[in-house]
């Protein structure tokens, strides 16, 4: 097939839903799908084993993007890391497999208009998805090429964690993606024995062999090629060198909260008045585009221990790293088998919510950036905490017509009154939770913030504005809806474009009330459905 042939199916952005899309579409051989991935191949080892991602987040492996000044956070430039690599992400993350309650998704039908996605009309999407180690129906699959599984052996200080959670309340939950979200427990993760399972892994290795799908790394899609109202093809740089790739059916564009809005700017589709700032044509007015960015805002306290059994131990060489790294290569299991996120839970910030609105992050070990670096080598572990429905909203906007130039993101954080407070009731449930026995007995110090007091409601507000940063959970830039100041319609088409959907985080409505990677690769699922149905 010559490099600028056409296929039906162009993607742009193979992240968690390109690559749901790719594998998926790809089953039909007699199909053509391109798929065309900014980042790198997904070869590199540490990516697949599930301790290694904390080296993959400050490489060329994330997209190196960083707010601007925020103004209700000190003026903080926040680092917003988003994977730059085959399985976005999912190849990348700590990955926590959680996929919110229902009513998240029925709450996208009732608030704004999104037909088809409530949460019995998508579960069987997340079931579809899913090869679940231990759980199965109703809420659970077994047969689905996503693997998800238990951890092996949880640290000790995990299950201290757990039970020093129902020490404060918090019921035991073994399923937080079950019948019930609230309590307290550990995560299963988005791992299948003993590797990371990206959606890269899941769903496009198996289909890399097809002879109609080809799939490019290292590809910077400049703009959608847009003719007489219609979405015809994908322009890029590959190599250095323009390239033209035509879609007969669909341009499908995948490319996350951040990517999604950037690539419909560049190609001249979004606000006039943001377009015009950045030198770029209307080629298409929709206000909609880069507006409604929010994300959960993640607040660490870190934690000093008092012996050596965290799992920073094994961040230097020294035999018990050799050892542990003898370990997992032959038995896929011990420390390199964790996903260092291992523990967590979901609690009431405001009890008059219908559901849990605070969510918890426990790690064996201390987050760098957070005054770990004081510590002894495995005397750290780390609780982080985020309100679960944030009001604030910001925006992602493009800087110049230039491809290579990050766009101007301002999540807007803490802008809403309301999030503050639900954020100082997540680091005092987080606190209390570290009090209590299971865990104080561990304990030697705590680190939060920069070390001065954090009583007083004041000091409360100071530390959440000083140290909020980003759960890696952006969403809502090219929103699903019916509204004027929605991007996309309920079947994922971009308004007033033919031929042109966009598929990933960036069409949620509203954020779901957990982690965000199972939810985009059930709308990845769903899409291909939406898809196949009017193809044929």
């Amino acid at each position: 097939m010559p490099e600028d042939a056409a296929y039906d199916y162009v993607i742009a952005g193979g992240g968690s839903a390109g690559s749901v899309l790719a594998g998926r579409l790809s089953e039909d051989p007699s199909v053509r799908v391109l798929l065309l991935e900014a980042g790198r191949s997904d070869r590199h080892p540490l990516i697949h084993v599930p301790a290694g991602f904390p080296r993959l987040k400050n490489g060329p492996y994330q997209w190196d993007y960083a707010s601007v000044p925020q103004a209700h956070s000190n003026g903080r430039r926040i680092p917003l890391a988003q994977g730059r690599v085959l399985g976005g992400g999912g190849s990348i993350n700590s990955q926590v497999f959680t996929r919110g309650v229902a009513e998240d998704y029925d709450s996208w039908v009732s608030d704004f208009g999104c037909e088809g996605w409530s949460a019995d009309e998508v579960n069987r999407y997340f079931v579809r998805s899913e090869s679940n180690s231990r759980l199965s129906a109703p809420h659970h699959g077994t047969q689905g090429p996503l693997g998800v599984s238990d951890l092996l052996r949880p640290h000790q200080l995990s299950a201290a964690f757990v039970k020093a959670g129902q020490e404060y309340g918090l019921p035991y939950n073994s399923d937080f993606n079950g019948a019930e979200q609230y309590g307290v427990g550990f995560y299963q993760t988005t791992t299948k024995n003993g590797r990371r399972c990206s959606a890269a892994v899941a769903y496009l290795k198996p289909a890399r062999n097809r002879p109609n799908l080809t799939v490019r790394a290292n590809v910077t899609v400049s703009r959608v090629v847009i003719r007489n109202g219609r979405a015809v093809g994908i322009h890029a740089i590959e190599g250095g060198s323009p390239r033209t790739y035509s879609a007969n059916r669909e341009v499908i564009v995948s490319a996350g909260a951040f990517g999604s809005p950037k690539l419909l700017q560049l190609s001249g589709i979004g606000d006039p008045e943001d377009l015009a700032a950045a030198g770029i044509d209307t080629v298409h007015a929709l206000p909609g585009v880069g507006k409604n960015l929010h994300d959960h805002c993640d607040v660490d306290i870190v934690y000093e221990l008092r012996d050596y059994h965290s799992m920073d131990r094994f961040n230097q060489v020294r035999p018990a790293t050799v050892l542990a790294g003898v370990e997992y290569l032959a038995f896929r299991s011990g420390p390199f088998a964790s996903t260092l996120v291992e523990a967590g839970g979901f609690s009431y910030a405001n009890q008059d919510e219908k559901t849990p609105d605070l969510q918890f992050h426990f790690l064996p070990a201390a987050r760098a950036g957070t005054g770990a670096e004081a510590l002894k080598p495995g005397f750290g572990a780390t609780l982080n905490s985020y309100f679960l429905r944030p009001r604030s909203r910001g925006t992602v906007r493009p800087a110049s017509s230039d491809p290579d130039r990050a766009p101007l993101i301002d999540p807007n954080y803490l802008a809403d009154d309301y999030d503050i407070e639900m954020a100082i009731a997540g680091v005092q449930q987080s606190r209390q939770i570290m009090e209590q026995s299971s865990m104080a007995e561990l304990v030697k110090a705590e680190h939060i913030g920069d070390g001065t007091r954090v009583q007083t409601r004041d000091e409360y507000v100071k530390f959440v504005r000083a140290f909020g940063r980003t759960s890696y959970h952006p969403v809502g830039t090219c929103a699903m809806g019916t509204s004027d100041d929605s991007v996309v319609s309920p079947r994922l088409k971009v308004h007033g474009i033919e031929g042109l959907r966009v598929v990933d985080s960036s069409i949620m409505p509203r954020l779901v009330s957990a982690n965000t990677q199972a939810p985009t690769i059930m709308i990845a699922e769903k899409a291909v459905d939406m898809i196949l149905a009017e193809a044929n």
